[in-house]
C-alpha cells in the first residue's frame, strides 16, 4: 500500500485554472472524500492521480515515487467511475477478470512454451476473480451481462473489477451518483466495510456533502480549485474554517445572519436587529482575535441542530439566548420538524423537536445553544473563533 501526495499542484485549461496549488497528503490506508460544488476541481484533481490529466504545475507522489511522467498503466492504480464502464458483451466474470488479464498475461505471452504456464496463470486470476466476488456477493452473477444486473449489482462488478488487481491506490469519482436514494445508502455502508476489510488508501469524489461526512476519515473541501480546509467530519461540521466551509457541511444548511458585535462590562453580544444575544464568556475570554471585531459587522452563523423550541430545549432558556421567529412553514420529518423561519428582515431554518409547539403563521420562542454558534468576518469569510476557542465551560 501507500499513500497519495500533492504538493503545489496546479492544472490550467487555456486560461482557466480548474485546480489552483493544491498541497493534500493522503496517508497510506486513508478514506479521503474530495468534496465540492460542480466545477470545483475535485474530478480534475483524482483524474491528475490516476494520470488521465496531465498537471501544469506541482507534483503528485504515489508512495515515494513521483509519477507526474508515469503512465495510468504503470502507476499501480485503480479507478471506479461514475458510468460503471462495463463491457456490455462480457460476463461479469470476465469484466472482473479483464484488467488482470491483460496485465499478467501480455507480458508472457512470448515466453510461455507450456499450456501448463497459461493454465496456471488463468487459475490465479479465476481464484481472485472468484474470492472478490464472495466478498461483494456477486457470486451467483457471474454468468451474467451487465444488462441483466440491477444499477446497484453493476456498481459492485465495478468495485470488483477495481478489487481484483490489488492496487496500492482506489480512486473513485462519484460512483454512487446513479443509484437510487436507499441503495446508496447500502452501498454507502458495503464501501466503508470493504475499506476497513481491505486496508487500502483511497481517494473518494462526490458533491454529496452527506456521503462525504458518512465516508471519509478526512474531507478535503474544495472551490474554485482550492482546498478550503481539511479535517475530520465533526471537526469540519464544529470548526469551519470559513463561511463557505459552514454553508457547504451540514444539511439544513447553517444559517448566516449580518450581525454587530457589541461588547461591554457584561460581555460580548450579537445584535441583529431584530434580535440580541450574548455570546459565552468562556467564548470571548479565550477567543484571540474577537476583541478587534466589537464595534464592526461580522456574520453570524448558527446550524439549525443547534435551535430548539423553546417548550423542548436541550439547553436553558433565559435573556441572553431566546429569539422570537415567524413560522413560515412547518416539515414534520417523523423525528424532527423542520421550521422555515422569518426574525425580521433576516430567514432562518431550524430543526426542532418532533413534538414542538410551532405552528404555521404564528410566532414561536426558540433557543440558540451559544456554545455552537460561529462568528464570520464580512470581508474575508474566515472565522473568527480559532481552534483556541473554548467552548464547553461553565
Amino acid at each position: 500500500m501507500a499513500g497519495v501526495t500533492l504538493r503545489n499542484v496546479t492544472k490550467r485549461f487555456k486560461n482557466v485554472v480548474a485546480v489552483n496549488n493544491v498541497n493534500l497528503e493522503i496517508r497510506d490506508k486513508e478514506f479521503l472524500v474530495l468534496v465540492g460544488p460542480s466545477g470545483c476541481g475535485k474530478t480534475t484533481a483524482l483524474r491528475m492521480v490516476a494520470g488521465l490529466e496531465e498537471i501544469t504545475e506541482g507534483e503528485i507522489l504515489i508512495g515515494d515515487r513521483v509519477v507526474n511522467d508515469v503512465s495510468p498503466k504503470d502507476r499501480d492504480i485503480a479507478m471506479v467511475f461514475q458510468n460503471y464502464a462495463l463491457y456490455p458483451h462480457m460476463s461479469v466474470f470476465d469484466n472482473m477478470a479483464f484488467g488482470l488479464r491483460l496485465r499478467m498475461l501480455p507480458g508472457t505471452i512470448g515466453r510461455l512454451t507450456r499450456r501448463a504456464e497459461t493454465r496456471a496463470i488463468n487459475d490465479q486470476i479465476r481464484k481472485r476473480v472468484e474470492t472478490v466476488a464472495e466478498m461483494l456477493g456477486l457470486t451467483q452473477l457471474l454468468d451474467r451481462k451487465p444488462k441483466q444486473l440491477s444499477g446497484g449489482q453493476r456498481q459492485r462488478v465495478a468495485l470488483g473489477r477495481a478489487i481484483v488487481r490489488e492496487p496500492k491506490v482506489f480512486l473513485m469519482d462519484e460512483p454512487l451518483s446513479n443509484l437510487d436514494a436507499k441503495l446508496r445508502v447500502q452501498t454507502r455502508a458495503e464501501l466503508i466495510k470493504l475499506h476497513r476489510q481491505l486496508g487500502i488508501t483511497s481517494i473518494y469524489v462526490t458533491h454529496d456533502q452527506v456521503e462525504a461526512m458518512t465516508m471519509g476519515e478526512r474531507i478535503a473541501v474544495m472551490r474554485d480549485g482550492v482546498v478550503q480546509q481539511v479535517d475530520t467530519p465533526l471537526k469540519l461540521f464544529n470548526e469551519p474554517a470559513n463561511l463557505f466551509v459552514a454553508g457547504f457541511i451540514g444539511s439544513p444548511a447553517m444559517n448566516f445572519v449580518p450581525s454587530l458585535l457589541e461588547g461591554d462590562a457584561g460581555g460580548g453580544y450579537v445584535n441583529a436587529g431584530s434580535f440580541r444575544v450574548r455570546l459565552p464568556d468562556c467564548m470571548v475570554k479565550s477567543s484571540s482575535k474577537i476583541d478587534a471585531y466589537i464595534g464592526k459587522e461580522v456574520i453570524f452563523g448558527v446550524r439549525p441542530q443547534h435551535i430548539y423550541d423553546k417548550y423542548k430545549s436541550l439547553v436553558p432558556a433565559t435573556a441572553d439566548n431566546m429569539i422570537r421567529c415567524n413560522v413560515d412553514v412547518s416539515e414534520p420529518m417523523g423525528s424532527v420538524v423542520t421550521l422555515y423561519l422569518t426574525s425580521g428582515q433576516h430567514f432562518m431554518v431550524a430543526e426542532v423537536d418532533a413534538e414542538t409547539r410551532a405552528v404555521d403563521g404564528a410566532p414561536v420562542d426558540l433557543v440558540l445553544d451559544m456554545r455552537k454558534t460561529h462568528l464570520f468576518d464580512k470581508e474575508t469569510e474566515r472565522a473568527i473563533f480559532d481552534e483556541g476557542t473554548v467552548r464547553d465551560a461553565d
